[in-house]
């Protein structure tokens, strides 16, 4: 398999792929569901309410924050995670503009 040529596509076709790419798992959805759910940070209660092994849950906290859709803040010996307003703003925008975007024909296929 090949590498993909992300220089042929757009800056925004770029970022909007790579934060799709981050959202592309369910222990992440679960994750983000639980952040928005609690409204504020999180520090340690993920393992306990999703089941998942620390270190698991540990590696889907690593990929939404470097993707951006997170950010943390180290308060004692643990860290806690909260939505990043902007990089969350930005997917809804992003993905509102392309979900809008379909506009269903009368006779199409």
């Amino acid at each position: 398999m090949g590498l993909t040529r992300t220089e042929i596509f757009s800056t925004e076709q770029n970022e909007l792929a790579t934060l799709l790419k981050a959202l592309a798992h369910p222990a992440r959805i679960a994750i983000l569901q639980r952040i928005l759910a609690s409204n504020t940070c999180i520090c340690g209660d993920l393992v306990e309410e999703l089941g998942l092994a620390q270190a698991t849950i540990s590696q889907h906290l690593k990929e939404l924050k470097t993707a951006g859709i997170i950010q943390g803040t180290i308060e004692g010996v643990s860290v806690c995670y909260c939505i990043d307003p902007v990089t969350w703003k930005l997917i809804e925008t992003r993905m509102g503009a392309f979900l809008g975007a379909y506009k269903q024909e009368a006779d199409c296929c």
